[in-house]
C-alpha cells in the first residue's frame, strides 16, 4: 500500500469544507475521461447521474465524480464540478455545449454543524478547482469533514468518522486506488484484528455499545432514517467495460462488509463508483481483489485519521485519553 487514488494516473482530487456546516466536499476528476460503473448497496442512497452508468444506457465516459456532504441537498456540489469542467472545454461535445458527465453521491452530515450549510456550487466549484496529483490529508476532509460513525443507538453514541484514501500497487504494471468518506450507522472495526476502531461507544463511560449486539438486543435501531452512508471511488489504470466497472463496484463492496458492522442496511446508502482510465485489460476478479484492498485501507485510513470535532470523540482522541 501507499499512497492515495491519484497515484493512479489521469486522477486528480480537490477538496473543500465549510467550518460552519461542518461539511464539505470532494471532487475527484478524470479530465481525460475514464468508463465507470458504480453499485448501490445501501437502502438510503443519495446519488446523481448513477442511472447513465448502467451498461445498457449510452454514456460511456465520466469526467469527473463528487462526493459530498449535505444529504440530498449536498448534491448541488457536483454542479460547480460540472462548471469547472466545462470552463476547461471538457466534457461530452453536443454541438451546441461541452456537457461533462459528473456522477455524485452525498451523505448525511446535517446533525453535527449549522444544518442550513450545506455543500453548494461553489464549494463544488472550489474543490474541483484545487484539485491536483500528489498527498491530501485524510480524516477531517472534504466530503468526510462533519462524517459520523456508530449510530445505530442513536446519535449522541457515535464517533467522528472520516475521509481516508490508499493505493496498492499490482502485477503488470497496475495500480488502483481508493477514496472513501465513512458516514456508517455500524462501527468500524480492524478487518485483521476485529477490535472495534470507531463506532457506538457511551461518552461518560467511555464502553463500546457494539452496534451488532445492541441491535440483536433491542431489535430495532434508534439511528435515524437516511442520516449514514458510505460513499467511495475506486480508481485503476485498466481498459474496463462498463459492465466490467460494474462489477468491480460491486466487489469492493467486500471492503464495506469487513469493515464495517452492520453494513449496507435499511438506514445506509452505501455507493461505490470506479474509474477505469487505462489502456491495458487485467482479470476482473484481480482488480476486484485489488480493490477490495484499497477501499479497506481507505477506510482505515479515514477512521485512524480523524480528530475530534464538535465534542465527538475520535480514534485518535480515546487512544490520546487511554495513554
Amino acid at each position: 500500500m501507499f499512497g492515495n487514488i491519484t497515484d493512479v494516473p489521469g486522477v486528480k482530487v480537490g477538496h473543500a469544507e465549510n467550518s460552519e456546516g461542518i461539511t464539505g466536499c470532494t471532487a475527484i476528476l478524470v479530465e481525460n475521461g475514464a468508463v465507470c460503473g458504480v453499485d448501490v448497496r445501501g437502502s438510503a442512497p443519495g446519488t446523481r447521474e448513477t442511472d447513465a452508468l448502467d451498461p445498457i444506457n449510452e454514456i460511456d465516459h465520466v469526467h469527473g465524480i463528487c462526493l459530498s456532504g449535505g444529504s440530498a441537498f449536498g448534491l448541488d456540489a457536483a454542479t460547480g464540478v460540472m462548471q469547472f469542467l466545462e470552463e476547461q472545454g471538457i466534457g461530452v461535445d453536443a454541438g451546441v455545449a461541452t456537457i461533462p458527465i459528473v456522477p455524485s453521491a452525498v451523505l448525511f452530515d446535517l446533525f453535527i454543524g449549522d444544518p442550513k450549510t450545506r455543500p453548494t456550487a461553489p464549494m463544488g466549484y472550489e474543490a474541483a478547482m484545487s484539485a491536483v496529483v500528489g498527498p491530501f490529508a485524510n480524516g477531517n476532509t472534504g466530503a468526510g469533514y462533519g462524517a459520523t460513525v456508530g449510530k445505530l443507538a442513536g446519535p449522541q453514541f457515535c464517533m467522528k468518522g472520516g475521509l481516508g484514501s490508499a493505493s496498492i500497487a499490482g502485477k503488470e504494471g497496475v495500480v488502483v486506488g481508493a477514496i472513501v468518506a465513512v458516514n456508517a450507522v455500524g462501527d468500524v472495526k480492524d478487518p485483521a484484528t476485529r477490535a472495534t476502531l470507531a463506532g457506538a461507544r457511551d461518552p461518560k463511560t467511555g464502553e463500546w455499545l457494539d452496534c451488532c449486539t445492541y441491535l440483536e438486543e433491542h431489535v430495532q435501531s434508534e439511528a435515524l432514517s437516511g442520516t449514514n452512508t458510505t460513499i467511495g471511488v475506486i480508481a485503476v489504470n485498466a481498459k474496463l467495460t462498463k459492465a466490467e466497472a460494474k462489477k468491480i463496484a460491486q466487489l469492493t463492496q467486500n471492503a464495506l462488509a469487513r469493515t464495517i458492522y452492520p453494513v449496507h442496511t435499511m438506514l445506509d446508502g452505501d455507493t461505490i463508483f470506479v474509474l477505469g482510465t487505462g489502456d491495458k485489460t487485467y482479470p476482473v476478479d484481480y482488480l476486484g481483489h485489488l480493490a477490495t484492498r484499497a477501499m479497506e485501507e481507505a477506510i482505515i485510513a479515514g477512521i485512524k485519521a480523524a480528530d475530534k470535532l464538535a465534542e465527538i470523540e475520535s480514534f485518535k482522541s480515546i487512544q490520546i485519553m487511554s495513554t
